[in-house]
């Protein structure tokens, strides 16, 4: 188990080809810490679902990603995923990484294809665990009636949701937990430690 002096926490997002764990690729990861940005657009080797299509604008076309329309450069997974681990690996650890719904979804997606390229070593020597901020908005706030990023933007920030961009997700999940302030103990309940 790792240490908990002083944690480094870490927001992501993936938005992916659809919601099955098992079988989605990924189309971009993004991350915040503070000032800090990590953003990879990545070409998926499966189509992307047309409801997945809806929510955040992607289409391939001619062998190439596209957002609302503008191509965008992409990485391949494995260069994507090395360059998040390094990303990481710059932050004092223990590092944590947040993630809305994580359990059930993004970490599940991460860690297979960690695993499916040989990283997950790699990655395990700078990030100690999960943090799921769906779980704990439910610990903190029992009774809101909803808990998905939209609601949770609208009760706290004022303001619409509107995202479905990784780095956009992560950065607005970031000042939903700043505004929180959850204490240690909050959070050592929603974390998964790997």
């Amino acid at each position: 188990m790792a240490c908990w002096d002083s944690p480094t926490i870490v927001f992501f997002d993936l938005e992916t080809t659809g919601l099955c764990v098992k079988r989605c690729h990924i189309t971009q990861l993004g991350a915040s810490y503070e000032d800090y940005n990590f953003d990879q657009y990545i070409l998926p080797r499966i189509p992307i679902q047309e409801k997945a299509s809806e929510l955040t604008g992607m289409t391939v076309s001619g062998g190439r990603l596209f957002v609302y329309g503008q191509r965008v450069k992409t990485v391949f997974v494995y260069r994507a995923l090395k360059s998040f681990i390094n990303f990481l690996g710059d932050f004092h650890g223990p590092v944590l990484l947040a993630a809305h719904n994580s359990r059930r979804f993004d970490e599940l997606v991460l860690m297979r294809l960690l695993a499916k390229f040989s990283l997950f070593k790699r990655f395990k020597k700078v990030v100690s665990g999960f943090v799921d901020t769906l779980l704990l908005s439910k610990d903190l706030y029992p009774d809101l009636h909803g808990y998905s990023l939209q609601k949770l933007a609208h009760r706290f920030l004022g303001g619409e949701y509107n995202c479905h961009n990784a780095v956009d997700d992560a950065e607005l999940l970031e000042k939903l937990f700043n505004i929180w302030d959850p204490n240690d103990e909050d959070i050592w309940n929603v974390t998964k430690w790997i």
